[in-house]
């Protein structure tokens, strides 16, 4: 059992709380609020940086199922305290250890990373060396928790990228499209991706794309008159695209839906007119990271963070922002209007 005394936490900490869903501006408050305290099960973790994803943004606005009045879903930092309840859940960690966590109902059923300290449970938090904090430092480190789990398994758990196959990357210029990429190139894919905005498209290429389409609701019927067929499609879009995506996909292929960058509305769905004969349509959502089925130490998180390392993948924060109400808001407000064009990271203590 590892464990480090209370009286090395704070009895208060900040913290950007979610008063009420709305507008960054009206609802994203910073606050002095109780620090979290040691629990079987769970490691208290302070802090270094975090990202900013999407399921905040629909956290904030309402949209999501659950939410805490502290939001945020992923973070990198140290180990402060760490109390192993049982076997099964999560090994206890000396305090001083940097780490990785992501899920495991943090922002959505406990108090997520938009603050100094956080508790994660031990199934979710992944050590990893100080050598590769000192070789990356906290930004860029902030960069992959989230993005790069869930990348990693929707290409090579929910659609089994192969070299040499035909991927399509729809949203590829979103954070999340971003580490597809360069994970399926480095992979030896044949990536195609699309972006909304055309200028975009050497940005992509620069990446390893060998075709970049710009993105629209049409782009799935013209491509079917075009007789083009993809082995593997990951749909990042969302409703608004993925029955034209379902055409893309020749038999036996695969599509993963995984984003709603296009909007949560629900679609209408009638498989016997609207699903391709042989194709196999899966989703997967993060929330379910650190479930029995979907442990975390599925993902190579180290082995991923020495590829960055060498500089075989990318997890360069597109922007990065000061810890307080002015920098969180002003990341939720680039992410609404749909300017991110890459991750964006919130760093709470720049110290190695």
């Amino acid at each position: 059992m590892s464990t480090a005394s209370t009286n090395t936490l704070p009895a208060t900490m900040r913290a950007i709380v979610l008063e009420h869903f709305g507008s960054p501006e009206t609802s994203l408050k910073m606050q002095n609020v109780p620090t979290p305290t040691p629990a079987p099960g769970y490691a208290i973790i302070k802090v270094k940086a975090f990202g900013i994803n999407h399921a905040e943004m629909h956290m904030r606005r309402g949209e999501w199922a659950e939410s805490m009045p502290i939001i945020g879903i992923e973070c990198v930092g140290v180990i402060v305290s760490s109390v192993p309840a049982t076997a099964s859940s999560g090994q206890a960690l000396e305090s001083g250890t940097p780490v990785i966590t992501l899920m495991g109902g943090l922002g959505r059923t406990i108090n997520g990373s938009y603050a100094e300290y956080t508790s994660a449970p031990l199934t979710n938090v992944v050590p990893i060396s100080h050598a590769l904090v000192a070789k990356l430092g906290w930004a860029r480190l902030g960069a992959l928790p989230e993005t790069y789990a869930t990348a990693w398994t929707c290409l090579f758990r929910n659609l089994d990228v192969q070299p040499g196959e035909q991927l399509l990357i729809r949203g590829a210029t979103s954070s999340f499209g971003i580490a597809a990429v360069k994970l399926a190139v480095n992979k030896g894919a044949i990536v195609s991706a699309t972006s909304r905005k055309v200028e975009r498209a050497e940005a992509l290429k620069a990446l390893g794309v060998q075709e970049v389409l710009q993105e629209g609701v049409a782009l799935g019927e013209r491509l079917v008159l075009e007789g083009r067929k993809f082995d593997k499609v990951l749909e990042l879009v969302g409703n608004t695209t993925l029955l034209g995506s379902l055409k893309l996909v020749r038999r036996g292929g695969k599509l993963c839906l995984a984003g709603f960058l296009g909007g949560l509305a629900p679609i209408e769905f009638n498989p016997l007119l609207q699903m391709a004969s042989g194709v196999h349509f899966s989703f997967f959502g993060s929330f379910v990271f650190g479930d029995e089925e979907f442990p975390l130490t599925d993902v190579p998180l180290e082995e991923l963070v020495e590829l960055l390392v060498r500089g075989k993948l990318q997890a360069e924060p597109k922007r990065v922002f000061e810890f307080g109400e002015s920098g969180v808001r002003e990341a939720h407000r680039i992410m609404e209007a749909g300017q991110a064009e890459g991750k964006m990271v919130v760093v709470v203590d720049s110290a190695l």
